[in-house]
Parts: structure tokens; C-alpha cells; sequence
């Protein structure tokens, strides 16, 4: 039986892969609090490299088709663990588990949460108008930037439905922390934390940034950390700019705060973002950013404040912020310091779980 003292919630992801709404389904179930909330994490594929983090979780297997017999076999079982554990709010964590929860939430009769966690623009048309209609089913979306609420609101999806929650920095991500790849004298080193899966994310752009600093910096390394089917063109292209020697391909980690103490600039040119984990983790860790002007960016770089902001797609502004944070020290200094502080103030995972456990109490309230 649901112990009827605490409030029991459904979270659920796609899968337990170490991405950026992964990492952040992994933290906030962490983060809620035991005492108020009975937590019921779940996922459609057990896979990835949060597993063995989150153990033995429920997985509802969809199939290879989200409209196909075994995902309405799935979606009947969601159905049945909700009554089952007695569900009192379910809260669906990217888009696959938003078309698939939040029907089987509605027909158990449980109050669903939808998240969009990018700006949608990434999507095709037909996945962004799917995502659209199981938004106007559910009873909130949240949105963890503004910028990703103004795609929907955009879209026409009502003011009412739209929450903006921010994604959360565990204490962890604070603390100091030995680096991973010890440091040289004399060396300083710029790095993205990236999986090389989606061009989006903008590899060969850092690439060829690199190969230009390396000219006026020799003492300039670079750190690439992720791995992916882009992994092996990205290594070619290192050894045919001449700077094979210069990056190292560090692969996928799970020590993050450790592979960010590697470093002395943390880089983030994606065309598209939301609210990027990276960033968030780069300022808690005291690592100065530099990052595109696009999606949710700005509202964690402050440009001249926090960190450096780029134009999208423009090299010579890219070179040129990176060589100023290269030659100067005491800059990277007081952006560290300004953005650690920012980072605390604004997205430390007690804030982010405090708004989250009033939007669960809220909709369960609203259910009695």
C-alpha cells in the first residue's frame, strides 16, 4: 500500500543516457524530500550510463513505434503502476515520455506535468506539433528558460499551462574539486563537455577556433570531453588542422566536476539551447564560460558580467573572446567568481526542488 503520509509522484525519463535532462531527472529525484514526497522514478529504455546511479527502475518498453500496439501496451501499464502506487501528480521529462505519459496520466485520472526542456526547433514538424497537442492534455509544462516558454507560448499554448523552472545544481557541483587531467605549467585549457551525436552542439567549430589560437598561443591546449558517432570525423579533422597533438579526446565521463577543474576556459557554441547544463556546471565549478548568443543563454551569461557571449556562426568574434580570456588571468578570475556566485544564488537544486514540490502539492491539491 502508497504510504498516504507523503505525497507519491511519478517522474519519468526516456533514458538513463548521461545527457543534460537525463542528469537532471537523475537530481531532482535525488533532491526531493523523503519527508513530504514517496518518489516513483521510471523510464521507457533501463539504459545508459546513469543505470547503475538510478538501479533497478521501472521501464515501460514503447516499442519502435510511439503510436504502435506495444507503446499502447506500455502506456495500459503506466496506467496500472499509477493506480497502483496510488500517483497522485506524474511528471513527464522530455518529449518521448511527454506523448507517452501524459495520455496515460489523463486516463487514470492523475494530474500530469509535460517539460519542454529545449527551445523546439530541434524537432521536426510533425514531433513539434505532436509534443504541442499532449501539452494542451496535461496541466502544466514546465520550462526550464524563458526561451523555451516563448516557443510555446508562440505556438499558442496557453499562458496558464506555462511554469518556468530552471534546471538544478546539486551542492556537489559547488564544492572544489581535484582536476581529472592534472595541469601544466604554463598551459592554459580551453574545453567543451559535449556529446558528438548532434551537429548541433558545433564541434568542428571549436576545432577550427583552436587551430587559429594555437598560432599566437602555442601554449594553448584543448579538451574535448563526449563521445559519439561524430567522434572519429572530429579526431580526422584535429590531425588535418595540425593540432592533433594539442587536443585530447578525453571521451564520455562521468566525473564532471573533475573534468571541469581540468580546465581554465569552458566552451559552449551549440546553435540551439534551452538552459544548458554545461554552463550552469562550468559557473558553479568557478570556470569561466564562453557561449553563443542564442536560446536560454543569455539569461545565465551575462556578457561582460559572468562570462563572454559569441554570435552564432561567427568565427572571428569566437577567436577573438577565447584569445581574450586566454591572455588575461585575472579576467577569468572575475568572471569564475561572478558567475560561481550567480550560479548559487540562482539555481542551487534546493531552490529548483522547493519550486517543484509547491507545483506537485498545488496540482494534487487541485485533484482532491
Amino acid at each position: 500500500m502508497p504510504d498516504v503520509r507523503r505525497l507519491s509522484v511519478l517522474l519519468m525519463t526516456n533514458t538513463l543516457e548521461v545527457g543534460g535532462s537525463e542528469r537532471q531527472f537523475v537530481t531532482l529525484v535525488e533532491s526531493l524530500s523523503r519527508d513530504h514526497f514517496d518518489v516513483h522514478p521510471a523510464c521507457l529504455r533501463r539504459i545508459g550510463g546513469l543505470t547503475a546511479r538510478m538501479g533497478d527502475i521501472p521501464e515501460f518498453r514503447p516499442g519502435g513505434r510511439l503510436l504502435g500496439i506495444q507503446s499502447q501496451r506500455a502506456q495500459l501499464e503506466m496506467v496500472r503502476a499509477m493506480r497502483r502506487d496510488g500517483i497522485a501528480v506524474a511528471h513527464a521529462f522530455d518529449f518521448y515520455t511527454n506523448i507517452l505519459l501524459i495520455p496515460a496520466a489523463r486516463l487514470a485520472g492523475v494530474p500530469v506535468i509535460g517539460s519542454h526542456r529545449q527551445l523546439g526547433d530541434l524537432l521536426t514538424g510533425a514531433k513539434f506539433k505532436a509534443q504541442y497537442w499532449a501539452f494542451r492534455f496535461c496541466d502544466r509544462v514546465v520550462c526550464n528558460s524563458r526561451a523555451a516558454a516563448a516557443s510555446l507560448r508562440a505556438a499558442g499554448l496557453p499562458e496558464q499551462k506555462l511554469v518556468i523552472i530552471p534546471n538544478g545544481l546539486a551542492e556537489q557541483a559547488f564544492a572544489a574539486c581535484s582536476p581529472a587531467i592534472p595541469r601544466k605549467g604554463g598551459t592554459v585549457r580551453l574545453g567543451m563537455l559535449a556529446r558528438m551525436n548532434n551537429p548541433v552542439k558545433n564541434h568542428p567549430a571549436f576545432l577550427k577556433a583552436a587551430a587559429k589560437l594555437s598560432q599566437t598561443f602555442p601554449g594553448a591546449e584543448f579538451l574535448l570531453v563526449g563521445d559519439g558517432p561524430l567522434r572519429p570525423e572530429l579526431s580526422q579533422m584535429a590531425a588535418e588542422l595540425g593540432i592533433k597533438e594539442k587536443v585530447i579526446f578525453a571521451g564520455e565521463r562521468h566525473d564532471i566536476p573533475a573534468m571541469l577543474a581540468s580546465l581554465d576556459v569552458s566552451v559552449l557554441i551549440s546553435s540551439s539551447e534551452s538552459l544548458s547544463n554545461v554552463i550552469l556546471e562550468s559557473m558553479a565549478a568557478g570556470v569561466p564560460v564562453v557561449a553563443t548568443d542564442v536560446g536560454g543563454n543569455p539569461e545565465l551569461v551575462k556578457h561582460g558580467e559572468t562570462g563572454l557571449l559569441v554570435p552564432m556562426g561567427n568565427e572571428e568574434k569566437l577567436v577573438e573572446a577565447l584569445a581574450r580570456l586566454v591572455r588575461d588571468p585575472d579576467l577569468r578570475s572575475h568572471y569564475a567568481a561572478r558567475s560561481k556566485d550567480f550560479a548559487r544564488a540562482h539555481f542551487h537544486i534546493d531552490e529548483v526542488c522547493r519550486q517543484f514540490e509547491q507545483l506537485y502539492v498545488t496540482l494534487a491539491k487541485g485533484r482532491q
